[in-house]
């Protein structure tokens, strides 16, 4: 064999490891091979979508859209009692979160009230309209939920939560 046809037929030259992975962490995806329509990161993201979009569906019955049911649920079960409580719980901006508890009070559903230690603090509470809708929302999350599940036996099901977990855990070490 000649140099020449050695060279045709080499394995193609792959980045080294380590702009792929840190110390300690799996080898599971390459930088220079990234099979993006596979990844765990776009699989989880196109669930979030359909989750989304389907919980937005369900709650169509309450006239509430996917993202308001979330600082309602919160407030039930006393999760955060401020717009910025239920801002950082939720991930948004707290003026998100402002003009989305404003459509919940124009609802009927939530109402704010000065707090007795700071005054410049303004807290929220459920409205009896709101308690009774949080008392509704979750059979139509279960519902959600059940039907992303079907066909998953229940020792499947704690086998998921149990790796989601540990995803989670791991990216709290980073």
């Amino acid at each position: 064999m000649t140099a020449k046809s050695a060279v045709k037929t080499a394995a193609p030259i792959r980045a080294p490891k380590a702009k792929s992975v840190r110390a300690g962490d799996p080898d599971f995806y390459r930088g220079d091979e990234f099979p993006i329509l596979q990844s765990v990161g776009y699989l989880l993201k196109q669930l979030r979508n359909t989750l989304d979009r389907v919980v937005d569906e369900e709650m169509t019955e309450h006239d509430l859209t996917g993202v308001q049911w979330g600082p309602l649920l919160m407030l039930q079960y006393g999760l955060g009692t401020t717009a910025a409580d239920l801002a950082r719980i939720g991930c948004v901006d707290t003026g998100a979160m402002t003009r989305m508890l404003d459509r919940l009070e124009a609802k009927g559903l939530v109402r704010r009230t000065p707090c007795p230690r700071d005054r410049r603090v303004t807290q929220l509470e459920l409205t009896e309209e709101g308690r009774r809708l949080c008392r509704e929302i979750p059979f139509g999350l279960a519902r959600v939920s059940n039907g992303l599940l079907r066909g998953f036996t229940p020792e499947e099901f704690e086998t998921l939560k149990n790796f989601l977990r540990r995803m989670l855990a791991n990216v709290e070490r980073r």
